[in-house]
């Protein structure tokens, strides 16, 4: 059992009967006889929607274990992302729903990522917080702007970002994965020169 104040997001709970995944979890201290409170942002394992819920932070709830694997990803065939156990060469699908939107357009083959199961099922796709990706299709660098102003990139996969002026199409930048956000350039183009 957990209290609702130490929710963190990753976790799985039970509650009233519904199992969830803990997408976002803000913890808020009450003041004198107020009790604090934790905003939680839930997905359904069962269902994958969403909801938004404010738990009393000293309510308990049942944590559910969730199993997580090191799988290998294969390929993926419509609504379904086929990942495989590198030491078993099991194969398990799972759905793209389940994987996460935009976040599914960044698996590339070979690319190995924890997947979570829930008493045997994959629930969910687990990937860094920070990816190396690669821009191929953005506007020439404008050299007079100030940095501060940025514009938008395509990545190998289709997926748009948006990148300071500086960057240019071929750049490898780091993606902030949670937010699809635009982090700094890799400084993989030196290595790649000299090696």
């Amino acid at each position: 059992m957990v209290t609702a104040s130490q929710l963190r997001i990753g976790m799985a709970i039970k509650y009233e009967g519904q199992r969830y995944k803990v997408v976002a979890a803000e913890y808020h201290p009450g003041q004198g006889k107020m009790g604090g409170a934790t905003h939680s942002r839930l997905q359904n394992l069962d269902t994958r929607t969403f909801w938004e819920h404010s738990f009393r932070a000293d309510l308990k709830l049942e944590e559910i274990a969730l199993e997580k694997q090191a799988l290998e990803f294969l390929y993926a065939d419509g609504d379904q992302c086929c990942f495989m156990n590198p030491e078993t060469y099991e194969q398990t699908e799972v759905a793209r729903d389940s994987v996460g939107e935009p976040q599914a357009g960044l698996l590339e083959a070979g690319m190995k990522l924890s997947v979570e199961f829930l008493e045997g099922r994959p629930v969910s796709v687990i990937f860094p917080d920070v990816l190396e990706v690669r821009i191929v299709d953005t506007a020439a660098p404008i050299h007079q702007q100030q940095d501060n102003t940025y514009k938008p990139a395509t990545l190998a996969n289709g997926i748009g970002v948006m990148v300071p002026q500086f960057v240019k199409t071929g750049d490898a930048i780091h993606l902030d994965v949670p937010n699809m956000k635009y982090m700094d350039r890799a400084k993989t183009d030196a290595k790649a020169k000299h090696g």
